[in-house]
């Protein structure tokens, strides 16, 4: 984070435009759309024109102002401008009427279909959504009482959160939303929108019809809207790359001032509630104060940075105008900054130095004399504003200590984004965006009867990780890094039960029927590599006991749980007949298990890069196959593991040796396809004019053969010089691998991103070679598909209908592709008319997850955004009966069942780990058991050679035996003493460092404190008596203690100080020589 510089204040000037009648008139007679033009005819009454400014206008020019903006200031200061002639001011004046309204179907946008094709428009219909991206900021406004909006890829959802029935309304740019507001009196909504100069467009409410259409604000995304006080205002703010800030006059859809509000991320702009001249904004390291002033060159926006001085620069997220201007506002670690003019005038803690909020304060509001505190631990906090107003600083510290007056804690693990007042009489309800992934209910009365924190709505958090849905019944699972785990009701459009873990979700999928008769089963990869199988029942079914609480309509109970990776599980896939399951993770593994001997552990074997996708060959294959896809660009095929009948418990590992896997390893040909499609092109081009050339020549002869002249034949043309075809380029780093599926035995599609992104390979696997080396090679796809429009946003995940004629792509921007297929075509010739449109967010709404239900009646999508759609798929006959799904009852003895005990140590051991500890550890028990073996052995033989020594001891003199006759070989003991030295002169080598280093730190100590002493302090104790005496430390002089000043008294006076000193005795003494002298002179006379 950099500090703000100052130059950034004189940029934040910006002249209100000068606009004469001429400029005006032309810009009035501009239209927008031709048909927006004969709309507003058709409304405008008389003597009165539309305003519809011209898309194309460059930024600058659309700082021009209005009369009429210019005319609402006046009272503020004098206008510098010239008198406007009558017939021009007259032109000026003109304005929308406010009866007129636009078109919805005009601007929204439709999707694409391919010309000339069958498909229709209303392919899908948004039947719910189950996501809300809690991370975006002020996304929950309130409209009434009911209802509440917020953004939803590009989707304005409007909800009503009492019936939960949601409104949906798209986006004109089909790019997504930045931003949204609400006008103050409820009347009114805006849409600020993302895309190349996008629009703002405002809505009446709850006609929900277009009022307002906004341009030209920002090059390419808005940040933040806010109306003012009464409304007539509205400020807007872009994102990167320009950070425009522009007031507007909305119902004229007029820009008044316009500037560029910062070089970094502004998050949020708001006029003073007192004073709607002055406005704030605040964003990445930064806070800026506004004001509307008059200058001698008219209106202009004039911002002043504040300055943190001695504080920490902090990115700034909540604030609020004070009554007198001045600007209460949060920090990253949690304490508040109170604003005078553009510095801050203290900083306010809590008692003991605490800080307000421990973490960042995302919301300040000032409501009934109160400020109102939310921040990101979760807690709401109520200060007194009098005490806030009036305080100072006290110390140098800057800090000043208060305490709240009211304080409530909503819940464990709550971050508090942004906080709405609910406009209920005699209550103080306010609603509550929790970015863990929740709306709450919170009542801030403090009083007896205060109710408890509710939570309204559950979502996601963060990208929806991964997703499956049922293969018997409308019913659908979703996880994610929030450790949540959700079943959702496709039919009733509810979320049936949660679970929560200890770590995030990763992969799921739905076990088959074939495993699982009742369709009740679940098997969900986690983050740190464990895999757990959770059953899905309805608890009515159960047997009910006395005591019992309320009984929910769904409930998930752990039924296994095992851990087959030490990272990311990122696929799990089961076999055709539903007999193996394999599991794929960023380790570079995929384990293999026996589904019906209980998931026993059969083997595992090592990938060249990580997993990214698993699929098992369909029953149209001879044989059942494993297609493992890795993210560096290899693809292997694994055959059906052998299945040992006897665990083998003298193997060491699980590792799959015997396998024979055939990989392969992509190699680009995308530069080999643009050259093709470049030679194709100029050969056509060539015969083309070859063509144009003999028809010419034709018309030449026939001519001469009617007019009887020969006509000289033309000179051959000098053939213009081709360009160079396109270079064969291979990218140095690989293009990862997205998605692919099978297409025959032996043949697979691929979808590439980066590089290779635009086309679908047709790849075959080389025949196996059992001393191949996979890195070694290099194989290329021999038919590919052009797919339009994917240069730079390729097809991120793929999924097939029932029937096979329907290929639905998630794109890497958000939106939707749907590809028509003939039936049975499994090389894709009739890849070709399709239906597009963008429904995730543009930037950050990746579509990771897609998936169809059982009957091919719901289309479901997940991203990166949290946003979880819900479609109906178009279907040539209409089902009229009502859709139902049906949860699982439960098993016969589940409630007599075991608790199973999960795994939540993320550094638990693997199975392989465990394996190879168990194995470790039997070794070492047998080392173990021989050590000790050798030495009770050893033992042995030192006590009987001890006897010996004894009995040696023990005979004559002359009979004993010398200690050197004991000794087998002199050799063995030199031997023995030469390798004790080397051990220790190595371990010398291996702490040189080390003692160097302490030794020099031991001479700079000295240095330091002791050898500066002259002497030390020396002690002396009586010996009779407890008495003793103690010199004390003396330090030596230093070496420049003879150039040292002199003292006050050695000191030269100074003139001023020898005047003070002699000044009246002197000028007596000079009177008294006179006096003396003329009495000499007179005597000598």
């Amino acid at each position: 984070m950099k500090e703000p510089d100052d130059q950034d204040t004189d940029e934040g000037r910006s002249d209100i435009s000068k606009s004469d009648g001429k400029q005006s008139s032309k810009s009035e007679a501009k239209s927008h759309t031709k048909e927006s033009l004969d709309a507003t005819d058709e409304t405008v009454t008389e003597g009165e024109a539309s305003y519809l400014e011209d898309e194309g206008s460059d930024l600058e020019n659309l700082g021009e102002s209005s009369a009429s903006s210019q005319d609402y200031f006046e009272s503020g200061g004098t206008s510098q401008e010239p008198p406007v002639p009558p017939q021009a001011e007259e032109e000026v004046k003109k304005k929308i009427s406010a009866t007129f309204y636009y078109e919805y179907g005009e601007l929204v946008s439709m999707p694409f279909v391919t010309p000339d094709s069958n498909i229709p428009l209303d392919f899908l219909t948004l039947e719910h959504s189950f996501g809300y991206d809690c991370r975006r900021r002020a996304n929950l406004q309130l409209l009434d009482s009911n209802t509440v909006m917020y953004m939803a890829g590009n989707k304005l959802i409007l909800l009503d959160f009492k019936t939960k029935e949601q409104t949906y309304l798209h986006t004109s740019s089909g790019q997504g939303i930045g931003a949204i507001g609400v006008h103050p009196y409820k009347t009114y909504f805006t849409v600020a929108e993302k895309g190349s100069y996008p629009k703002i467009i405002i809505y009446e409410y709850p006609s929900m019809r277009p009022y307002r259409i906004l341009r030209d604000g920002t090059e390419k995304a808005y940040a933040y809207v806010d109306f003012n006080d009464d409304g007539t205002l509205l400020a807007s703010v872009g994102s990167n790359p320009d950070y425009t800030l522009t007031i507007w006059d909305w119902k004229e859809e007029q820009p008044t001032l316009r500037t560029k509000a910062f070089s970094q991320d502004v998050f949020k702009v708001t006029f003073n509630p007192e004073n709607e001249e002055q406005l704030t904004t605040s964003g990445v390291g930064h806070i800026k104060f506004w004001e509307m002033a008059f200058t001698f060159t008219g209106l202009k926006l004039q911002g002043s940075l504040g300055r943190f001085g001695k504080t920490s620069t902090s990115d700034i997220e909540g604030y609020t105008e004070l009554p007198d201007g001045k600007v209460l506002s949060g920090s990253e670690w949690g304490n508040l900054l109170l604003w005078e003019g553009s510095l801050i005038k203290v900083e306010l803690c809590r008692t003991g130095m605490k800080c307000c909020h421990q973490g960042p304060i995302n919301q300040i509001m000032l409501d009934e004399g109160e400020v109102i505190t939310a921040g990101s631990d979760g807690c709401v906090r109520i200060w007194d504003f009098e005490t806030i107003d009036t305080a100072d600083v006290v110390d140098e510290t800057g800090l000043l200590e208060i305490e709240p007056i009211n304080e409530l804690q909503v819940n464990k693990n709550v971050n508090l984004f942004s906080m709405i007042k609910m406009n209920e009489i005699g209550n103080n309800f306010w609603l509550a965006q929790d970015a863990s992934g929740a709306i709450w209910k919170l009542d801030l009365s403090f009083s007896n009867i205060t109710q408890d924190p509710e939570c309204l709505f559950s979502f996601h958090s963060g990208p929806i990780e991964a997703m499956a849905v049922s293969p018997l019944t409308y019913l659908m699972v979703t996880t994610a890094l929030d450790c949540s785990f959700r079943v959702h009701d496709l039919a009733s459009k509810n979320t049936l039960v949660q679970m929560k873990f200890k770590q995030g979700g990763t992969a799921i999928t739905w076990v088959p029927q074939t495993v699982s008769y009742s369709g009740g089963q679940i098997i969900a990869g986690f983050q740190d590599g464990v895999v757990r199988i959770l059953e899905l029942y309805d608890p009515k079914g159960l047997a009910v006991f006395a005591g019992r609480k309320k009984v929910s309509d769904a409930e998930l109970y752990l039924k296994q749980v095992f851990k087959p990776h030490n990272a990311m599980v990122t696929a799990l896939a089961y076999e055709r007949d539903g007999e193996i399951l394999a599991t794929g993770s960023k380790d570079c593994t995929v384990f293999f298990f026996d589904v019906e001997l209980d998931y026993k552990p059969i083997g595992y074997i090592n990938t060249p890069g990580p997993v990214c996708q698993l699929e098992w060959s369909s029953l149209s294959h001879p044989e059942s196959t494993l297609l493992i896809i890795c993210e560096n660009g290899y693809v292997l095929e694994a055959p059906y593991p052998n299945i040992r009948e006897e665990d083998n418990h003298d193997l060491v590992s699980y590792e799959i040796h015997d396998m024979d896997i055939r990989c392969f390893h992509f190699s680009s040909i995308k530069s080999k396809i643009l050259r093709s499609i470049e030679v194709e092109k100029r050969a056509k081009q060539k015969e083309l004019k070859e063509k144009k050339k003999e028809e010419r020549r034709k018309l030449l002869d026939e001519r001469a053969e009617d007019e009887g002249i020969e006509f000289p034949e033309e000179e051959g043309e000098e053939e213009e010089e081709e360009e160079e075809l396109p270079e064969i380029f291979i990218p140095p780093i690989p293009s990862p691998i997205l998605c692919g599926f099978y297409s025959e035995p032996g043949k697979f599609w691929v979808s590439l991103g980066s590089y290779d992104s635009g086309f679908l390979y047709h790849c075959e696997f080389p025949p196996y070679n059992k001393d191949s080396d996979f890195k070694q090679q290099e194989d290329e796809p021999f038919d590919y598909r052009s797919l339009e429009d994917t240069e730079d946003n390729p097809i991120q995940t793929i999924t097939f209908s029932v029937s096979r004629t329907m290929m639905f792509c998630g794109m890497r921007n958000g939106a939707i592709r749907i590809y028509v297929l003939n039936e049975n075509d499994t090389s894709l010739d009739s890849l070709g008319d399709y239906w597009h449109f963008n429904m995730h967010d543009n930037d950050n709404g990746c579509v990771k997850n897609i998936a169809v239900s059982f009957d091919d009646r719901f289309l479901v999508t997940a991203g990166t955004d949290s946003n979880i759609f819900i479609f109906n798929i178009y279907s040539s006959f209409l089902l009229s009966r009502d859709i139902k799904s049906k949860v699982p009852s439960p098993r016969f003895g589940l409630e007599l069942e075991p608790h199973v005990e999960d795994i939540e140590d993320p550094k638990a051991y693997s199975i392989e780990d465990a394996r190879r500890k168990r194995e470790h550890d039997k070794l070492m028990k047998e080392v173990e058991e021989i050590k000790t073996g050798k030495r009770e052995q050893i033992k042995a033989l030192r006590n009987e050679f001890l006897k010996l020594l004894e009995m040696n001891k023990e005979l004559p003199k002359h009979m004993q035996l010398k200690q050197t006759d004991f000794e087998i070989d002199s050799k063995i003991r030199a031997d023995i003493n030469r390798k004790t030295a080397l051990k220790i002169q190595q371990v010398e080598k291996e702490l040189a460092w080390e003692k160097a280093k302490y030794e020099l730190g031991l001479k700079k100590v000295q240095n330091r404190f002791r050898d500066p002493l002259d002497s030390d302090t020396v002690v002396v104790y009586a010996i009779q008596t407890d008495h003793h005496i103690s010199s004390y430390r003396l330090v030596r002089p230093s070496k420049y203690s003879k150039f040292k000043r002199q003292s006050q008294a050695e000191r030269r006076m100074s003139k001023m100080e020898r005047f003070d000193k002699e000044g009246l005795g002197r000028k007596d003494s000079q009177k008294e020589l006179g006096t003396l002298g003329a009495k000499k002179s007179l005597t000598s006379y």
